[in-house]
């Protein structure tokens, strides 16, 4: 089977190349390859490279930054989104495509009975220009490819690879003298390496279609995470002594964009569709720091 990934430089590329499974051949594409917002270079890439599978991990994430740049970030994560899914219609390619928690509000895990984890069919409610642009690539792909495409939303994705919250926090944890973390927005942190999985399982399962939630396993908020991560990293020596680590509310770090507060993502479908089962954030977290201490490759 004959994958192409797009969005080369992010993480997740990296991630899915590191998990590829025996018997299927990826290539990765990135800005220098292929202008997701022009249709006609898509539309020559998937004809030239001629995949069964296009794994579309190529997004605008700058989510503060969408807020003033909008006109960027749909051109990415809407336009760029349809000119994929039409190409893979033209040519008759899957599609899974990578989404967020961002489409959701923080309305949308209320229910009869409180709060609930987020279902794939929970309310949509996005309240920043980046969850609104990734929702309307979410509704491209169901309009043009309804049966040939699976979109997952996952959160809070970090990684050894690239710019992320672990790797920030290290570095902050390892220069200040003390940190202040939110701890009113909750959701579940998500190791790459864990959705790169859960996407290559899926990639075998032509019948797999529809939107499903994949994240680790478990409950955070930002600063449990942070406290976490300080924890774990000095046992394997990648910070040498500990510093306070203060909770604060979200309304004491104002953002130029809205976060969801509860992000909680319902992951029984996905499960069920892979054959696969979420492991804990901790032991995920834990997995990755060995290998930014140097314990594994």
């Amino acid at each position: 089977m004959r994958v192409l990934i797009l969005g080369k430089s992010g993480q997740l590329a990296h991630a899915l190349m590191h998990t590829l499974p025996q018997g299927i051949q990826a290539t990765c594409a990135g800005r220098d390859d292929v202008d997701i917002t022009n249709t006609e270079s898509v539309n020559t890439l998937i004809k030239q490279y001629a995949p069964s599978v296009v794994i579309n991990a190529a997004a605008y994430t700058a989510v503060d930054k969408a807020e003033a740049d909008r006109d960027a970030a749909w051109a990415v994560n809407a336009t760029g989104v349809e000119h994929i899914a039409l190409a893979c219609k033209t040519h008759n390619v899957r599609l899974l495509h990578v989404s967020t928690d961002f489409v959701f509000g923080s309305q949308s895990a209320v229910t009869l009975h409180g709060i609930a984890p987020l279902l794939p069919l929970s309310t949509l409610a996005p309240m920043s220009v980046y969850g609104e642009s990734k929702l309307a690539g979410e509704q491209v792909i169901a309009n043009v490819l309804p049966n040939n495409s699976v979109v997952v939303r996952t959160a809070w994705v970090y990684s050894p690879y690239g710019a992320n919250f672990v790797k920030t926090m290290l570095n902050l944890m390892a220069t200040k003298p003390e940190l202040g973390v939110i701890y009113d927005q909750i959701g579940t942190p998500t190791n790459a390496f864990g959705l790169a999985k859960w996407l290559w399982a899926v990639a075998n399962k032509p019948h797999v279609t529809g939107t499903h939630h994949w994240t680790d396993a478990g409950v955070a908020s930002w600063y449990d995470f942070a406290v976490a991560i300080q924890e774990l990293a000095l046992q394997k020596g990648l910070l040498q002594q500990t510093i306070p680590i203060k909770p604060i509310s979200t309304a004491q770090y104002p953002t130029p964009a809205k976060r969801p507060s509860y992000s909680v993502l319902d992951k029984t479908s996905a499960e069920a569709a892979a054959g696969l089962q979420a492991k804990h954030w901790r032991s995920e977290l834990s997995h990755v720091l060995d290998w930014l201490a140097g314990a594994i490759s």
